[in-house]
């Protein structure tokens, strides 16, 4: 069994050029994430602060697992990701060094949450921002 915090904020994925530099309204929220690919320039951030005209995707809901996760741990995702999969929603995954974070579909939400919580975990309310 696993904790998750359900942050209020809807998140965004937004992708730059490779060679784009770093935006400022990317390093605007207390959460936030950046990865430079040979490829793209992907953000992850909440939905107020991406513009507009930024190629992104929109509508995510961020579950963050109650961390700090031991790397020793093992199936950590696959307890989580399995029962998502069964219920037929799709995930976007940011790992960090402490936890994981499991974004889906607000349209999907009340489904993740259920298979979530069928599956033996916690859902919980985080205040403010993911």
């Amino acid at each position: 069994m696993l904790t998750l915090f359900l942050s209020p904020d809807e998140m965004t994925v937004a992708r730059l050029p490779a060679d784009a530099p770093i935006p400022a309204w990317a390093r605007a929220a207390p959460f936030f994430s950046i990865t430079r690919t040979p490829d793209e320039l992907s953000i992850l951030a909440p939905a107020v602060d991406i513009p507009d005209d930024v190629l992104a995707e929109r509508g995510w809901r961020c579950l963050q697992v109650a961390g700090p996760l031991d790397f020793a741990l093992v199936g950590v995702l696959a307890s989580l990701l399995g029962p998502l999969q069964r219920a037929g929603v799709s995930v976007f995954v940011l790992s960090t060094y402490d936890t994981d974070y499991l974004l889906v579909k607000e349209k999907q939400l009340a489904r993740a949450i259920s298979a979530l919580r069928d599956a033996g975990h916690v859902i919980a309310n985080k205040k403010g921002n993911a």
